[in-house]
């Protein structure tokens, strides 16, 4: 069976007892699904994160304690908003611009659902005013629920689900979307922008602000439509890979 190889960014150039806690989750979510994690290590050199790429079929762009630069989508610094992770941003970049050249399928989540979007020239709420708690956190699995758009792609991956369970931990999220993006879910009670995905068809884009590498080992509420996203994320990466010849 065809084994895709997955990039993945380690989470956080400089907190790296969040990455190490945080990435294993991503890696075993990609196993279970049937890919093979590669690990893309902020502190290399360009030249070497590009030749990595090169055998790998698809994108996974993780979470991260850091926000996304605000002056890359000209504004102000809010008093909320984290330090950015430079590194970080570079390395997403570096990987957003071989997928969308080469068409490889993308999914983000949560950070990588910010960093996408802005990468697309969109913009970001830099802190949540809201009476629903997006800050909840991993000990939360259930923090709120988000209306999927039918007719989307995200709406045929979840199949009837159309108001899913998530766990929550941003305190940012999409404003403005960027170009080829599209908003396919929201937090019913806020508005608050839950996933995102692409429009150019035959080309797998899809982000979400939560955090389906933490249910994939759930109940089963919680985890079927948390396996459904990745295993539609590894068909693509699959059939991008034969399509490679590989």
């Amino acid at each position: 069976m065809i084994v895709p190889r997955i990039a993945i960014p380690v989470p956080h150039s400089t907190d790296r007892d969040y990455a190490e806690r945080a990435l294993p989750q991503y890696e075993e979510a990609v196993r279970r699904a049937g890919g093979e994690p590669v690990r893309i290590d902020p502190g290399l050199a360009p030249a070497q994160i590009v030749k990595q790429l090169e055998s790998c079929d698809a994108v996974l762009l993780p979470g991260s304690g850091a926000d996304v630069e605000p002056g890359k989508y000209h504004a102000e610094r809010h008093a909320k908003t984290a330090a950015a992770d430079v590194k970080r941003e570079a390395v997403d970049e570096l990987l957003l611009r071989d997928a969308y050249a080469k068409r490889k399928p993308i999914l983000g989540i949560c950070y990588g659902l910010q960093s996408l979007n802005v990468f697309r020239s969109g913009t970001l709420v830099q802190d949540i005013e809201s009476p629903i708690n997006h800050e909840a956190g991993r000990k939360v699995p259930k923090a709120h629920t988000v209306a999927v758009e039918p007719g989307s792609k995200l709406a045929e991956i979840l199949g009837s689900k159309h108001n899913v369970p998530v766990n929550s931990s941003h305190h940012q999220s999409a404003d403005a979307i960027g170009d080829g993006l599209r908003v396919v879910a929201r937090s019913p009670l806020d508005g608050v922008i839950e996933a995102l995905e692409g429009t150019l068809p035959g080309h797998f884009v899809l982000a979400v602000q939560w955090h389906p590498e933490r249910s994939v080992n759930d109940e089963p509420e919680l985890a079927e439509p948390a396996r459904k996203i990745f295993d539609a994320f590894l068909a693509a990466a699959r059939e991008k890979h034969n399509a490679q010849g590989k």
